[in-house]
Formats: C-alpha cells, sequence, structure tokens
C-alpha cells in the first residue's frame, strides 16, 4: 500500500486585488445573485462566464419543489454558454453566493455535479478554465477546474 498526496493551488486575495477583467467577471456574478430563483433555500447564487470571444454569459441558481429538478447557477450559465456558444471556450467562471441579506464571508465551493460539468467544459475545449470564487472576505482563484476536481472521470475513463 502506497500514500498518495494530491495538492492543488489556489490563490487567495482579496476582490480588488484581481485584475480588472476579473474583477468585473465577479461583479456581474454577484449582480446576477438577486435573479436566483431560491424560494426553498434562500442561498442566491450567481455565475458569470467570461468566453474566449468576449462574451459573458450568465446563470442563477433555479430551485424546483421537487428539488432534484432545480439547477446550480453554474450549471445553468455553462449550458447556456456551451448550448449558444459550442465552438467558443469558456476562459473563465466566476461564482458569487448571496444569503440573509449579505454576501457570503468565504467563498462558496461548487457542489460535485457542478465539479464534474466544469471539468468537462474544460475538457470539451481542450484549455484550461480559470474559476473564481467570490467570498466578501476573500476570493479563491483557480487556474483550471480540474484543480477542483483531482481526481477526476472524463471521456478517457470510457476508452
Amino acid at each position: 500500500m502506497k500514500e498518495i498526496v494530491i495538492k492543488t493551488q489556489v490563490t487567495s486575495c482579496q476582490q480588488q486585488e484581481l485584475p480588472v477583467e476579473l474583477y468585473n467577471l465577479v461583479e456581474v456574478a454577484k449582480q446576477k445573485t438577486q435573479d436566483a430563483y431560491c424560494p426553498y433555500s434562500h442561498y442566491h447564487v450567481g455565475a458569470a462566464a467570461l468566453l474566449a470571444d468576449g462574451q459573458i454569459l450568465t446563470g442563477a441558481n433555479q430551485e424546483n419543489a421537487a428539488y432534484p429538478s432545480g439547477l446550480c447557477a453554474e450549471r445553468t450559465t455553462l449550458f447556456a454558454a456551451n448550448a449558444n456558444n459550442p465552438h467558443t471556450p469558456v476562459d473563465v467562471l466566476a461564482i458569487a453566493c448571496y444569503t440573509d441579506g449579505h454576501f457570503t464571508e468565504d467563498p462558496a465551493s461548487p457542489c460535485g455535479a457542478c465539479r464534474q460539468v466544469m471539468l468537462e467544459t474544460e475538457h470539451r475545449f481542450g484549455k484550461p478554465m480559470k474559476v473564481v470564487l467570490y467570498g466578501a472576505r476573500e476570493c479563491y482563484v483557480f487556474e483550471s477546474a480540474k484543480d477542483l476536481l483531482p481526481v477526476c472521470f472524463t471521456s478517457e475513463n470510457l476508452e
């Protein structure tokens, strides 16, 4: 038996320390939290994707009384991006969360299903997709979606 250590590099910073392009994308994600439909959890999540051609597409979580029928902000955003721009890579995905009248202090981590969709989007275009998680106290910047899911399942596993 052997132990394997997996390390993930993440940059922690204040929003104002982000490059202007990322700062502005986070602002869009924060604004999008207000479009969330979350009458059950009251947990508003907004996401903004910067495409390689400069377009910004957004999404927000959408809940449903039949809980499994809802969808997270990350997936609404990436599915819209990939469906409407199937040949344009997503360069950056920014995510923000708002609850109890304020943005979360710490960055909220995407769920497993969202991580898998983020990884597939990255894999689809053959290039890393930067991920920015916003928190009022600090932001986390991952250079690749794979950093959020280092032991991952991709099309290579199906071969």
